[in-house]
């Protein structure tokens, strides 16, 4: 088990000493309840390859014959 120092003013250790009270725990014990939740959260980068993972498997196919005619892509003149 690591140890953490963290600096804080006053006013914040007093406020959190409070509500520490409050709930019926140290602030040691609701600054380790908030990092163990804050470290289990999904992190943007995972959120996004979890993202990627989902849209990758969710493609049943790709083939470049499926793609449109060039003509029919790029059709001038308004939609028909």
């Amino acid at each position: 088990m690591k140890n953490i120092t963290v600096s804080v003013d006053d006013d914040v250790h007093r406020s959190a000493r409070i509500r520490a009270a409050e709930r019926g725990v140290s602030v040691s014990a609701a600054v380790r309840e908030f990092l163990i939740r804050w470290a289990g959260e999904e992190t943007e980068f995972d959120r996004r390859k979890r993202l990627q993972d989902d849209t990758l498997r969710d493609i049943d196919r790709f083939r470049a014959g499926d793609r449109l005619p060039r003509e029919e892509a790029h059709r001038r003149g308004g939609l028909r």
